[in-house]
């Protein structure tokens, strides 16, 4: 717009910091560039559809996006969830990349119910302000979020173009000024992307891997086909290379009983991850079932003997703690529809899932 630069930095200010969403608040702005920013951009969140609180303190929304361009008019309403994880010392929140997701991992319910389309950077960085403002905090001063993770519908690797740049966003001291050790990126295994992400942006990754071998890693991860285990690893290694020795990878493994919960399938995941030489970190998750699911989650019992395996390896492990099932906002729970109880109050709300 031939502004000077400082310009932007005050806008992103307005916009990121102070939750601002009309130009004419901008007071250190002049109003003849108020009044050209008005005219050509607008700064909407998204419309809630449903929030949901569950027992223990986890909240999620059913956002509705917009008309995607290039979009038929008439499409039905294609509609996200956004889930806010509140603890002790710090608040997650878990931001989607996808409307759907179209990995196929047998063990999730957003991969079971198809893809829908990518959502915009706009989108994206849209939850983030809709659940700052929510939450009745804000990004400069109370920071009721401390932590984002790309971990809700979608593969975000999948949709780079679009999550670099809000990934960007979120780090930058003039966006939401969060530190690049409290955003993190969850991958089913893309290996170009991971190599692209590590050259692009410094932040966490977290590897959904699931399995040690890829025998079992093809039936749970498909995308295992077209870059195997051995290829992810490798991958793994040269995102970690030249980053401080307090950086390591996350690699989170959904416990599913009697597929890839038995000793055996400790020693086996250890071995593999103490070959790479790095610091990792093993996210155990139990399962969380969905209606038609093929899998039952694993035993308290057959979780802990499984940790203790990898403790005694030598591996940082921990157990997640499932937060948020009883309102199916639990890992893999995502679908991005209202439930018929929800129906009922709201109207029929067409969802698009194919």
């Amino acid at each position: 717009m031939g502004e000077a630069g400082f310009r932007a930095d005050q806008v992103m200010l307005w916009i990121y910091r102070r939750g601002v969403s009309d130009f004419e608040l901008m007071s250190n702005i002049g109003k003849a560039l108020r009044a050209r920013l008005a005219a050509h951009f607008v700064i909407r969140p998204p419309e809630l559809v449903t929030e949901q609180v569950s027992v223990d303190g986890t909240r999620k929304w059913v956002l509705k996006l917009e008309q995607a361009p290039g979009e038929k008019p008439g499409k039905p309403v294609t509609m996200i969830e956004t889930v806010y994880i509140p603890e002790a010392n710090r608040g997650t929140l878990c931001i989607s990349s996808q409307a759907g997701c179209a990995m196929d991992c047998s063990f999730c319910s957003t991969a079971q119910g198809g893809f829908s389309r990518n959502m915009s950077t706009a989108e994206i960085v849209a939850q983030v302000w809709f659940a700052g403002k929510t939450l009745g905090g804000d990004f400069q001063n109370e920071r009721v979020i401390s932590n984002v993770v790309f971990m809700g519908m979608g593969e975000p690797l999948a949709n780079y173009n679009n999550v670099l740049p809000a990934i960007r966003i979120l780090l930058d001291d003039f966006g939401f000024g969060l530190s690049k050790r409290r955003v993190t990126v969850s991958t089913s295994g893309l290996v170009p992307f991971i190599d692209r992400l590590g050259g692009d942006v410094d932040t966490a990754l977290a590897i959904s891997l699931h399995a040690a071998n890829d025998k079992l890693r093809d039936q749970l991860v498909p995308i295992n086909k077209k870059y195997p285990i051995a290829e992810l690893m490798e991958a793994c290694k040269r995102y970690l290379a030249g980053k401080d020795r307090k950086s390591h990878i996350i690699y989170e493994y959904v416990m599913l009983d009697g597929v890839n919960d038995q000793p055996e399938h400790a020693r086996e995941l250890a071995r593999l991850l103490n070959s790479q030489g790095q610091a990792a970190k093993v996210n155990l998750i139990p399962f969380n079932p969905f209606p038609e699911a093929r899998y039952k989650r694993s035993t308290p019992e057959a979780i802990t003997r499984f940790s203790e395996i990898l403790r005694a390896k030598g591996l940082l492990t921990m157990t997640r703690r499932t937060r948020g099932d009883d309102i199916d906002a639990a890992c893999g729970q995502l679908v991005g529809k209202v439930q018929s109880k929800q129906k009922k109050r709201l109207g029929d709300i067409p969802v698009r899932v194919q």
